[in-house]
């Protein structure tokens, strides 16, 4: 079993949107075959309270604008330092970066397979170019 391409598309979209905030490190990996729960996880980290909130949001508008979708559930949004927006089917994960470094989600499902979230180029300023995709 593997993600659905909803899943997968919802991410990305919750991807664009984390890095048009200036989110850092933005990954995403399938654990459908280690969940039974959930088909994928994203993960990423901003460098302030602040910052994270303002991902939070802005990942949160995109879903219902894109996708018609809001969370079934919103842990963390009051503290500001690890928000987890549970979609159902994707379940996405905005921390601050000294929660990610001491949580390291990615070791702990590292072992799944990656999915490419398709951002653009470092460097890129705008998202519609169609500028080679990052690997994640």
């Amino acid at each position: 079993m593997t993600a659905t391409t909803e899943s997968i598309d919802l991410v990305r979209s919750a991807a664009r949107a984390a890095d048009q905030k200036k989110a850092e490190n933005v990954v995403a990996f399938d654990v459908s075959e280690s969940l039974a729960i959930t088909d994928v996880f994203m993960v990423t980290s901003a460098s302030n309270e602040r910052l994270v909130s303002a991902v939070v949001d802005a990942v949160e508008e995109a879903l219902i604008e894109q996708h018609d979708r809001r969370p079934l559930r919103r842990e963390g949004k009051g503290e500001g330092r690890w928000v987890l927006l549970d979609y159902g089917d994707a379940v996405i994960h905005v921390l601050h970066d000294e929660d990610r470094a001491f949580y390291a989600l990615e070791r702990l499902w590292g072992d799944c397979p990656a999915i490419d979230v398709q951002l653009p180029s470092a460097g890129s300023a705008n998202i519609e170019d169609d500028a080679a995709p990052r690997a994640v």
